[in-house]
């Protein structure tokens, strides 16, 4: 199915992600880990794609397996930092084949060293976006940065650029994480003003180690941390259980209140443990 039929059809969509192992030897591990994911109640799950396309084929397999083993919906990231047009046509022709219908297309992260953009490649997210497109027979998703991407000057060049993206054919939006939902609210508000009216999903992620706290500033671009969210972390820093609680009790409140707010859809990234995708969606199910 795809998935901006999903958007369609209800208001908000609720989706779950999860990523591929790194190692093929771990796969099997890393499929039983997304059954159980499955099980909570979604209207799709999105498996991403390792830096510089590492774990490609893992995460077909995967998003295959979502779609005939699990009946569930299934949204593969693919990146085109590292891919030639020939490498991407082969590899659109895999999913393809494979009977996923749904991309989440993405520039990547440019790895330390290596030759950008590769010759004969993409550039950006939107020349992906046009290409997949061209190519036919999906549902093309993009990403967002409500506090501006980090290789971008400024939020509003940034919305230029998402722009471009939306008109090259991208059918949905899902954001980056975030933890202030009034940075998000002014993103969308700006995105409306520059004529993107396309489903915008919020990006939440339960913080709830401090391991993740440490790695959180890198993966989410530079994301801000409310003072109530600090406060939070500052409060429960030593004492792992809590600490994981109040993450998973944070992410719950910043949902509530998005969805009290006329929000497209909610993207909770799950890190892969279905215990906290179990919890936070059985507090907010009867939203959707």
């Amino acid at each position: 199915m795809f998935i901006r039929d999903i958007f369609k059809s209800k208001k908000p969509v609720l989706s779950l992600e999860v990523f591929p192992p790194k190692k093929t030897e771990n796969l099997e591990k890393v499929k039983s880990t997304v059954a159980k994911i499955s099980k909570v109640p979604s209207d799709y799950m999105s498996v991403t794609y390792g830096a510089g396309g590492s774990t490609s084929k893992l995460t077909a397999e995967i998003a295959e397996y979502m779609q005939k083993e699990l009946d569930v919906t299934s949204l593969a990231h693919l990146t085109c930092i590292s891919l030639t047009k020939p490498e991407m046509q082969e590899m659109l022709t895999k999913l393809r084949s494979k009977g996923i219908e749904n991309i989440l297309a993405l520039r990547g992260d440019i790895p330390s060293g290596s030759e950008f953009p590769v010759k004969n490649g993409y550039s950006y997210a939107s020349e992906l976006v046009e290409e997949i497109k061209k190519f036919g027979g999906f549902c093309v998703g993009g990403a967002c940065y409500p506090e501006c991407h980090p290789d971008c000057g400024s939020l509003d060049e940034d919305i230029d650029n998402l722009k471009r993206k939306v008109d090259a054919g991208a059918d949905f939006l899902v954001t980056q994480m975030f933890f202030d939902n009034g940075a998000f609210y002014d993103f969308r508000d700006k995105c409306a003003k520059k004529g993107i009216n396309v489903p915008i999903t919020a990006g939440i992620m339960p913080l709830t180690s401090a391991a993740q706290i440490e790695r959180m500033c890198v993966l989410s671009g530079g994301a801000s941390m409310p003072s109530s969210f600090v406060k939070i972390i500052s409060k429960h820093i030593d004492s792992p259980e809590a600490l994981k609680q109040a993450g998973i009790a944070y992410a719950i409140n910043q949902i509530i209140e998005l969805v009290s707010n006329d929000i497209s859809g909610i993207h909770i990234y799950t890190m892969n443990n279905p215990d906290t995708a179990q919890k936070i969606v059985n507090a907010v199910n009867a939203m959707f």
